[in-house]
């Protein structure tokens, strides 16, 4: 299939990588041009605005920060909107707020296409490996016309529903993944303060009822005070904070989302922002005046 795609960042450069891999033929556009020349490389074509890519490809995907830059691209003057063609197929992969996806979806539908919003978890490793895992809203027919080009990106790639049903699956994914980050930055750094190493109470724990993907990716990091960015702590208050937004909105309270959101603001606001988020524990270390380690 012909595709565009627009956003190649930590994660867009190699989910787009993936799909040259897969055989399609990738059209890409970014704001650096040192990621669209390295994708250029490797077989891709530049592409030139929204509305040019659109008009020459059969599928757009966009993978970009938030909200209004969804809109911006999809809906400016110049934007996918612009390109819109009998057969054409948006699908955003960027994490943002539910009701834009909706308000977006609708908005071009208008103007004959199709769009899904499918938002991925796993982080650049597994955007790297091509095995992310990718919810999907929109309808069914169109998610099953474009599912194969998906797959090329994720090994789990699920239909939740109707459009902005996948970035509701995201909300909920990202609520879960900073509570067990908090919880093991708590777990590890109550072991610290104990003299028991946290890197062995993780190997004792990690085959038992608290083991989790999440402690697989982020103890080890923790472990290393490797903080190097798979997913940024700024990203994640992004996507913590649109899911209080969220709930607000339908009367749902996270309580739980809410500490951990103010954790993670105060984190950024001691110029952490830019940290992996298993850099939380740093938080934890503060208040009680330790720093994990291998050892005791």
């Amino acid at each position: 299939m012909r595709v565009g795609f627009i956003g190649l960042g930590i994660m867009g450069k190699p989910m787009s990588k993936n799909l040259i891999k897969a055989g399609h033929e990738v059209v890409v556009r970014d704001n650096k041009e040192s990621a669209i020349a390295e994708l250029v490389e490797i077989g891709a074509q530049r592409g030139g605005t929204p509305r040019e890519i659109a008009q020459q490809v059969d599928l757009v995907i966009t993978m970009l920060p938030n909200s209004p830059h969804v809109r911006d691209v999809a809906l400016g003057s110049d934007g996918i909107v612009a390109g819109a063609h009998e057969g054409l197929v948006y699908v955003d992969m960027s994490s943002i707020a539910p009701l834009v996806s909706r308000e977006v979806s609708e908005a071009l539908a208008d103007q004959g296409i199709a769009m899904l919003d499918a938002p991925v978890s796993g982080g650049e490793p597994k955007a790297v490996d091509g095995t992310l895992s990718i919810m999907v809203g929109g309808d069914r027919a169109v998610f099953d016309r474009v599912r194969d080009v998906l797959a090329a990106m994720g090994s789990s790639v699920v239909h939740v529903g109707d459009i902005g049903a996948g970035n509701i699956a995201k909300l909920a994914n990202q609520v879960v993944v900073a509570l067990n980050i908090a919880a093991v930055s708590e777990a590890f750094v109550l072991a610290q303060k104990a003299g028991v190493p946290p890197s062995s109470v993780f190997e004792a724990i990690r085959g038992g009822l608290a083991g989790s993907t999440v402690l697989e990716a982020k103890a080890p990091m923790m472990l290393a005070r490797n903080f190097k960015p798979g997913f940024r702590v700024d990203l994640h208050i992004k996507d913590l904070t649109n899911a209080l937004e969220t709930s607000h909105d339908l009367g749902v309270p996270l309580p739980l989302t809410a500490s951990v959101l103010e954790m993670m603001t105060a984190l950024k606001a001691d110029g952490h922002g830019k940290d992996d988020h298993s850099g939380l524990v740093q938080y934890y270390e503060l208040l009680a005046r330790t720093q994990v380690t291998d050892g005791a």
